[in-house]
C-alpha cells in the first residue's frame, strides 16, 4: 500500500459540500468523501500553522508546551519512522515557514522540494519589479498595519510572473507531485508522497474564473487580499467582509480542482486503488463570527478548531462513511504507519483511524482537547465545549454544543457544575501527558 497525504491550509470543514456547504464548488472532495471516510468531528490539536505539522510528524500533542518552533533533534518523526521499512518518502510544499533555516521539516524524507513564493516568502526581491499600483488596489490599512502590508508586497512581487492557473502556489505542488511520481524508477517499493499546499491561505486573490465565481458583480470595494487580522468592526464593512468571503470560496475551488489533478494522475498510473489517500487542513478561518477576523485571538471556535478531515482507503474499507466519533490531528501520525504495517512509537500520543474506518471500533477518544500555546485550552465532546483562557483578563466560557452549534451563547453561569467538572479533566489530561 501507498499513502498520499494531502493538506490544504486554512479550509473551513462548512466550506466543503460534502460537509454541508450549498454553495461552494468542490467535487472533488466530495468524490473524495464518498470514495472513502468522511471524519465529521476532527479537530486540530495545537495552532496554527507550525504545532499543526508537528503533530502531523510526530503524533503527539503539542499546545500545552510547544508553540511555533522548530523541529527538536529528540522528536521521532514519521519520515524517520519509515526509513528502513523500504518505503520511499517525498515532501512537496510551498509552506515557506517548514523551510525556514533549523526548522528541520525536510528530516527524514527521501526528496523534499519547496515550490517558492507564497505570501510573505523572500523569493522576488527585485527593486525593479513594481507593484506599488496593484498593492494599493488590495490593501485596506487599519492601524500599525506595516507588517501585514510589507508580506502583501513581497507576496505581489513573488506572483508578477504569473500567467495563468498552472503558475498558482496549489498547481505548482500538485504538478510536481505528478511529476515525482511519474520520475518513480520502481513501483515495487511502497511510497509516502506528502503533498502540502499553502493554500487555500491568504493572500485570497485567486485566478478568473475562480474570481469571479463567488464575488458580486455589482461590489465597487477593493478586493481586500489579506486583510489584517483583529476585530472586524472599525474596519471592514459588511460588502468588503462578504466579497474576502468570496474570494476565499474562489480559491477553495480552485484548489478543489488541482486536487482532482492528483487523483486523476493516482488513477492514470493505475495506483489509486493501491493508495491510501488522506486529505485534511491545520486549522479552519473565522471571518468575523465571534467578532474577529482570521487567527487573531486566542478563541478556539468550530470556525478554527475544527477541520475536514477524509481518508480512502485503497481497498474500500468504510467507503461512504460518516464516522461521528472524536478525532483529532494525532491521529495522522499513527494511520500513516498502520498503512505501512509499521507499530507506531511508544511515545506518539495518537491512535490510528483504520479500526474506526473498518468498524472494529466505534471511538477512539472521550473528548477533543486542543489549543493555542500559551494562550486557551479547549475541551470538547458532542455536547460540551470549554474553553480555558490563560491571560489574566479573560473568563472561561461553556457552550452547549447541541443546543448552539455556532457556540453564540456562554452558558458558564447557568451550568458552572459542568464546566468545573470539564476544566478539571482537561487540566488533568494535560498534567498526565508524556
Amino acid at each position: 500500500m501507498n499513502v498520499v497525504m494531502i493538506i490544504m491550509d486554512s479550509l473551513r470543514w462548512d466550506y466543503v459540500g460534502a460537509y454541508g456547504n450549498d454553495w461552494i464548488k468542490t467535487p472533488n472532495m466530495d468524490r473524495l468523501a464518498s470514495e472513502g471516510t468522511m471524519f465529521e468531528y476532527c479537530y486540530s490539536e495545537g495552532l496554527p500553522t507550525v504545532p499543526t505539522r508537528t503533530t502531523f510528524f510526530t503524533g503527539r500533542y503539542t499546545f500545552p508546551f510547544r508553540g511555533w518552533q522548530r523541529i527538536e533533534p529528540k522528536d521521532v518523526l514519521l519520515a524517520e519512522t519509515l526509513w528502513n521499512k523500504g518505503v520511499d518518502t517525498a515532501m512537496i510544499t510551498d509552506v515557506y515557514h517548514l523551510h525556514k533555516p533549523s526548522m528541520a521539516f525536510e528530516r527524514g524524507f527521501d526528496y523534499t522540494e519547496h515550490v517558492r513564493g507564497h505570501e510573505g516568502d523572500p523569493w522576488i526581491v527585485d527593486p525593479d519589479v513594481d507593484v506599488s499600483e496593484r498593492l494599493e488596489q488590495v490593501h485596506k490599512s487599519h492601524g500599525n498595519d506595516r507588517s501585514v502590508k510589507a508580506q502583501i508586497e513581497q507576496y505581489l512581487k513573488n506572483v508578477s510572473w504569473w500567467e495563468g492557473e498552472e503558475d498558482t502556489f496549489v498547481a505548482r505542488v500538485m504538478r510536481s507531485g505528478a511529476e515525482w511520481l511519474d520520475r518513480r524508477k520502481s513501483d515495487e517499493r511502497p511510497f509516502l508522497l506528502w503533498l502540502d499546499c499553502f493554500d487555500p491561505h491568504e493572500p485570497w486573490d485567486p485566478p478568473e474564473p475562480y474570481r469571479s465565481l463567488y464575488t458580486d458583480p455589482e461590489y465597487k470595494g477593493k478586493d481586500i487580499i489579506q486583510p489584517i487580522p483583529g476585530p472586524v468592526e472599525g474596519y471592514l464593512t459588511e460588502d468588503e467582509l462578504e466579497n474576502i468571503k468570496n474570494l476565499y470560496a474562489g480559491k477553495i475551488t480552485l484548489c478543489d480542482k488541482w486536487l482532482g489533478y492528483i487523483l486523476d494522475k493516482l488513477e492514470e498510473k493505475g495506483i489509486l486503488d493501491d493508495t491510501m489517500v488522506i486529505f485534511t487542513t491545520d486549522h479552519g478561518e473565522p471571518f468575523g463570527e465571534h467578532g474577529y477576523l482570521k487567527k487573531a485571538q486566542p478563541g478556539l471556535y468550530d470556525t478554527l478548531a475544527r477541520i475536514p478531515l477524509i481518508v480512502r482507503h485503497p481497498k474500500g474499507l468504510g467507503a461512504g462513511k460518516k464516522v461521528k466519533a472524536l478525532v483529532e490531528t494525532t491521529e495522522i501520525f499513527p494511520t500513516v504507519l498502520d498503512a505501512f504495517g509499521v507499530k507506531k512509537p511508544p511515545k506518539a500520543h495518537g491512535e490510528s483511524l483504520i479500526p474506526l474506518m473498518a468498524g472494529e471500533k466505534d471511538k477512539i477518544r472521550d473528548y477533543a482537547y486542543m489549543g493555542y500555546y500559551k494562550q486557551s485550552w479547549r475541551i470538547s465532546d458532542h455536547k460540551w465545549s470549554f474553553h480555558l483562557y490563560l491571560a489574566k483578563g479573560k473568563e472561561s466560557e461553556l457552550y452547549d454544543l447541541e443546543a448552539d452549534p455556532k457556540q453564540t451563547k456562554n452558558v458558564i453561569a447557568e451550568h458552572p457544575e459542568k464546566a468545573r467538572e470539564l476544566e478539571l479533566e482537561l487540566r488533568r489530561f494535560v498534567s498526565e501527558i508524556r
